[in-house]
């Protein structure tokens, strides 16, 4: 599932440059993705996105982005408030500020959810589909 700002919300007042919300070609295209507009800092209020993942059964959310402080700390909070486990990819979300980056890395995403690298949630993803692919045959 893919999360897109809106071009002009309450979290981004000001007129943003042509295309700077599109989705890099690496991440579209792939059969069945799903794009969620996002209006506001958390990627759940006043979206639908809860009642999509819960329709497909989803309870792990994995959680990357730009404005850790906002943002992701937002959607994160939301998540973890919704019931989903949280896994925060700490080495793929940034802030412009690194001190309100700091203080979501060290002191909220723990209470939130676990943390690992993109290294980590991409073994661990390789492991799953492993795994998947045997109870299949």
């Amino acid at each position: 599932m893919l999360l897109q700002d809106a071009p002009r919300s309450p979290a981004r007042p000001a007129p943003c440059p042509a295309a700077w919300d599109a989705i890099v070609d690496e991440l579209t295209g792939h059969p069945g993705d799903i794009t969620v507009t996002k209006r506001t800092w958390s990627a759940f209020h006043g979206t639908d996105l809860d009642l999509r993942l819960r329709r497909r059964g989803v309870t792990q959310l994995v959680l990357a982005g730009i404005a850790t402080s906002i943002g992701v700390e937002s959607t994160a909070r939301a998540a973890y408030e919704h019931g989903y486990n949280v896994t925060l990819v700490t080495d793929a979300i940034a802030d412009r500020d690194a001190e309100t980056h700091r203080h979501s890395m060290e002191r909220i995403f723990p209470l939130l959810g676990e943390r690992a690298s993109t290294a980590e949630v991409i073994d661990l993803l390789a492991k799953t589909r492993t795994i998947t692919r045997r109870k299949d045959r």
